[in-house]
């Protein structure tokens, strides 16, 4: 294991970020990086109706599910500290990833002018302020992947992990 080395991903459960999950997992292993899944929440994503503990509990609960979704789990053979940040995406992030021998990976994100406009766009944040390298990771890799999977018969990716589950990590503080 590369001491000091880390791979940080973004988290919330699009399609684009499983991909960049998917992606993170396999830049860890290669690096022989620990790998830092960030979610982040904030009191606007419930308008105010439930209390913060609830709202941090159901942001890691997503966590947690998109783990199970794409591997049956967290994958055992990583050193994996997540995060649940009470923040905006993007500066979360940019937070998470403060060295410069990290490596960022966040979804691409397909969302329309009005989502930009309003929330802004989390790839370009993190690529104008992370202090180290940002990988941009389109929800079609995944998507390919998949569908040349499924041609050749073999199991789709998040049923045929190569990685052997394991339970979910002590959260980071």
């Amino acid at each position: 294991m590369n001491e000091g080395v880390r791979v940080v991903v973004g988290v919330n459960g699009s399609l684009s970020s499983l991909a960049a999950v998917y992606r993170a997992v396999d830049e860890a292993g290669r690096r022989g990086a620990t790998l830092v899944p960030v979610i982040a929440w904030s009191d606007a994503d419930d308008r105010g109706l439930r209390p913060a503990s609830e709202l941090e509990h159901a942001a890691s609960r997503r966590l947690d599910t998109v783990f199970e979704q794409a591997f049956g789990g967290y994958p055992n053979d990583l050193v994996i500290r997540p995060l649940v940040v009470r923040s905006d995406p993007g500066r979360a992030l940019v937070a998470a990833a403060d060295r410069p021998t990290d490596l960022l990976v966040v979804g691409s994100g397909r969302h329309g002018r009005l989502h930009h406009a309003l929330h802004g766009s989390v790839p370009r944040h993190c690529r104008a302020h992370a202090a180290c390298e940002v990988l941009v990771v389109s929800p079609s890799a995944l998507l390919e992947s998949m569908e040349l999977t499924a041609r050749s018969g073999a199991p789709l990716p998040f049923l045929a992990g190569r990685r052997t589950p394991s339970r979910r990590p002590a959260t980071a503080s």
